[in-house]
């Protein structure tokens, strides 16, 4: 693995870890404020995060590259309303999203195929992010800010699980030894 790729992808690990670090913030305002169901979906969305880190953690070591982790920036600890916190993982994913593509690009001009081929997942989950973040936005545009509405919709976003990605595990063969 190139020097090039190999920082381009260290860079997104610490993006990843930065966006569990961000969903987790906003997961506890969630909770301040007793939406519980707001909060579930954050926690989903921090778990699913890091596990996106771990696959580009696998990934260079994989290949061979050395992983270098760096500090993660502490996140924003409060928005105005559910709104504009759903407006902010919205154009947190769209960010997310331009990163992405950035190192697509950066492995094309390398012509590292087998990381432009490891990207087409994250391109395609991208796209699920982004919409997922918009489709509750919308939902709050609709419900406003108070109301049986925004309980309605609290107890719809509870409902979230976690699901693993198949083959991407944090720990590689953990078992259920004690600490």
């Amino acid at each position: 693995m190139n020097e090039k790729i190999r920082n381009a992808l260290n860079g997104q690990i610490n993006a990843e870890l930065y966006s569990s670090y961000l969903y987790l913030s906003m997961a506890s305002y969630f909770k301040r404020l007793s939406y519980d169901g707001f909060a579930r979906w954050m926690e989903v969305q921090a778990l699913e995060e890091v596990t996106h880190a771990m696959k580009f953690f696998n990934f260079v070591n994989e290949r061979g590259g050395k992983v270098d982790l760096k500090a993660i920036e502490g996140p924003q600890t409060s928005w105005d309303s559910p709104l504009r916190a759903f407006e902010a993982v919205y154009e947190h994913e769209v960010r997310v999203t331009g990163l992405i593509y950035d190192l697509v690009n950066i492995a094309t001009e390398e012509k590292d195929h087998a990381t432009s081929n490891f990207l087409q997942w994250f391109i395609t989950e991208q796209v699920e992010e982004e919409t997922s973040a918009d489709s509750i936005v919308q939902k709050l545009k609709l419900v406003g800010s108070e109301g049986g509405g925004l309980y309605m919709l609290d107890q719809e976003l509870a409902q979230r699980v976690f699901t693993p990605l198949p083959g991407t595990t944090i720990l590689a063969g953990a078992g259920t030894g004690g600490a």
